[in-house]
């Protein structure tokens, strides 16, 4: 919704309330403004709050730096008193007395706009010192009566932010005497409660939020608001613009979701304004001068497609004598993959740890064990996790990571056609998924940036530094009611440690496990439903979305059509099934596999349904078959009506040819699964009708033909070796 632009600056009307001041005046209030506040350690909250202070050029000042806190935590108990303390010798030293002060809290703040603005606001208040008020009493709720009423807004003050002028500050805070860890809210709370004091600082509350917000107790009243490519918070209840946003107690997600958008570091005209910021640039290094990173792989579950994990894992662009693997496997069914990874390619990467099914290690002490291989390594640059069912698409991923320079950094991955993703926009209220506002447009890539957020999993990267300062504790994965993932989340959360994904680029996508089996030799061929995707990536030919472009179905026949379909993998998987399977027919006229039990020209077959992989051929002809089918024979629309789909064996000494036939179809699909020459001798098919006769079928093309009346044919010997066809009757 738009608003009328006299609504933009509240308080616009009350103007003329206060005396016009030239822009040298302006200027002169602007440079005696300056910002206080307190910062004893240098959090990702703080380095926000600066740069947001530096978007509008404020002159800031800070107090405590390099010392330890010792003023308590104020998400459990009242304290602050440190702050009080530090501001008070700070003031001893300013003599200016016409100077503006503003204090207010850093590590969980923002600026929304800048001093002028501030400054107006300030002075059309006419008192000389105004707190930030809030909707519920802190932390002497038997005080609430002592507070003065307000006609409109918020009637209990917040300590987390106020300005003032010098002397006005000085007189307030000159009594204070009290220890660091004493609450500093209820040191100006019974200040302002006490009404000579009130009157004799002249202190006021910004009851309607038009210079402060806080958060807390007001978060339905908050929203973003897009306009002229700037972004503001804005107070729906008092309709007001707040310069200042503080996400004080228990609110710190709520500014970090308006920190991703304020001030200006998203907008709808400029996209994200900040993400090529402090970056750390790779292109100029030797590949001996790569950060060392640690990379994490956990298999905890039966999981399609892990070859294509590892194949990919080898692509990744980063030198492999600076990357470490450590390789967790829970399950015994991905032995053979893993294994086979190690000893062919194991030696190419520095170290390898690897951890089997044998050692039957839980999912929360591996997870811990890998962040203590890389905290323990004093080379170890970055930790960089990725559970086994991430596909890694993006070849640059791991430099793209490194380069944003964060502390914990995830790519954006989602689920095939689904808005399922690896991070949450928000956290409900007892610490699960929610939804945020701007999720589905994140997840959509309607938003595009560099996203603060408050869980991250599957593959993310983490800063070394921060495992050997911020998270120590081994034990970062352990919790009694949480996931793994979650508690390790919670713990960097409660630190004050943002985490943050990033859409910037395509990186890949995570696959479904639900209803995998591992009753198969090669079990990823029925994964056509759950991960198609992937299944066309493994087992469609590379050629295949080509075929209309650049014409690539040829005409060996009449009205016979050759294109190609399967990759070399999908004709190796389906024959490897099948002669695992290895239940071949006998060849004979009599066949209880198939309706009245009797067939005219028998082969040495299975049936796709004796493997039960039914189902999947018929969604592989409705999906490959059928646009090819309604493209070469226009006017005819196809279901793929199929009885019989089956894989057919020729051998010399078995079965090499087959006679003359028409097929019980409309069309025939025949799909070679091996190569003349290579495999086999011989073979082909050949069209009575036309003398027209294919020899050398190509692995993974198909033949499309017609079934009765005008392609009678014939399967040609098999001279030597095995050939395999893969055969369907479509709508008989």
């Amino acid at each position: 919704m738009r608003f009328p632009s006299l609504l933009l600056v509240p308080g616009v009307f009350l103007c003329a309330l206060s005396p016009p001041t030239s822009r040298a005046e302006q200027r002169g209030s602007e440079e005696k403004l300056l910002v206080v506040t307190v910062a004893t350690k240098e959090t990702d909250g703080f380095r926000r709050f600066l740069r947001s202070a530096k978007h509008f050029n404020y002159t800031v000042k800070v107090l405590g730096r390099g010392q330890k806190w010792r003023g308590g935590d104020y998400m459990s108990a009242p304290g602050g008193g440190q702050k009080v303390q530090l501001l008070k010798e700070a003031l001893e030293e300013m003599k200016d007395e016409d100077k503006i002060i503003l204090f207010i809290d850093s590590y969980d703040v923002v600026f929304a706009s800048g001093p002028k603005e501030l400054l107006k606001k300030f002075k059309q208040t006419r008192h000389k010192v105004v707190f930030s008020s809030e909707t519920l009493i802190w932390p002497d709720r038997h005080l609430e009566d002592k507070h003065p009423h307000v006609m409109e807004g918020n009637r209990f003050l917040g300590s987390g932010g106020f300005i003032g002028y010098l002397p006005n500050i000085k007189e307030m805070i000159s009594d204070w005497s009290g220890k660091d860890d004493d609450s500093d809210q209820l040191f100006f709370t019974k200040i302002y409660i006490d009404a000579a004091k009130r009157k004799s600082i002249n202190i006021t509350l910004d009851s309607k939020c038009r210079l402060f917000q806080n958060l807390h107790g007001a978060l339905d009243e908050v929203v973003l608001k897009f306009e002229d490519s700037r972004v503001r918070a804005r107070n729906v209840l008092y309709d007001t613009l707040p310069v200042i946003v503080h996400g004080n107690g228990p609110t710190k997600l709520q500014i970090n979701y308006l920190g991703n958008y304020i001030p200006n570091t998203w907008t709808f005209e400029s996209g994200c304004t900040v993400c090529h910021e402090d970056l750390r640039p790779l292109t100029a290094l030797k590949e001996s001068e790569y950060p060392l990173v640690v990379i994490g792989i956990f298999i905890q579950q039966p999981t399609p497609f892990v070859t294509v994990f590892f194949e990919r894992l080898l692509k990744l662009q980063y030198p492999k004598n600076r990357l470490k693997l450590f390789i967790y496997n829970q399950e015994v069914h991905h032995e053979r993959q893993v294994s086979s990874f190690l000893k062919d390619h194991g030696n190419l990467y520095q170290d390898v740890k690897f951890i089997g099914p044998e050692e039957e290690m839980d999912g929360a002490e591996s997870r811990n064990l890998g962040f203590d291989m890389c905290r323990k390594d004093a080379d170890c640059d970055y930790f960089f996790s990725v559970d086994i069912e991430v596909v890694l698409k993006n070849e640059n991923l791991l430099k793209i990571l490194i380069e944003q320079n964060l502390p914990i950094v995830a790519p954006m991955i989602t689920r095939s056609g689904r808005l399922w993703s690896n991070f949450w926009g928000a956290l409900s209220a007892d610490g699960y998924y929610a939804r945020s506002e701007d999720y589905v447009d994140i997840v959509q890539g309607r938003r595009v940036g560099v996203w603060n957020v408050p869980y991250v999993s599957s593959v993310y990267l983490v800063n070394a530094g921060l495992l050997r300062s911020e998270l120590t504790d081994y034990n970062l994965f352990n919790s009694d009611v949480l996931d793994p993932d979650m508690a390790y989340c919670h713990t960097a959360r409660s630190k004050g440690i943002f985490m943050y994904v990033t859409n910037m680029h395509s990186f890949g996508r995570i696959l479904s496990t639900e209803n995998y089996q591992t009753n198969h030799l090669h079990n990823d061929l029925w994964q056509i439903f759950e991960n198609p995707v992937d299944w066309q990536e493994r087992y469609i030919h590379e050629n295949y979305t080509l075929i209309m472009k650049n014409k690539l179905i040829e005409t060996p026949c009449p009205d016979v059509y050759w294109f190609p379909v399967f990759s070399e993998v999908a004709c190796n998987h389906l024959v490897e099934e099948m002669e695992h399977y290895g239940k071949w027919s006998g060849g004979a006229n009599v066949d209880t596999r198939i309706q009245g039990g009797y067939e005219n020209v028998p082969t040495i077959d299975i049936h796709m349904n004796q493997i039960n992989f039914e189902k999947n051929w018929h969604k592989f002809l409705l999906e490959y078959i059928a646009p090819i089918t309604e493209k070469m024979y226009p006017g005819y629309y196809t279901k793929c009506a199929t009885p019989l789909n089956f894989v057919v064996r020729y051998k010399p000494d078995e079965q090499p040819l087959l006679v003359p036939h028409h097929d019980a179809s409309t069309f025939t699909i025949n799909i070679a699964l091996n190569s003349k020459g290579v495999d086999y001798q011989g073979g082909g098919c050949r069209f009575l009708r036309y003398n027209c006769s294919i020899q050398a079928p190509r692995k993974g093309w198909a033949l499309m033909h017609p079934g009765r009346l005008t392609h009678y044919h014939e399967g040609l010997p098999t001279t030597a070796g095995v050939r395999y066809i893969a055969v369907s009757f479509v709508d008989p």
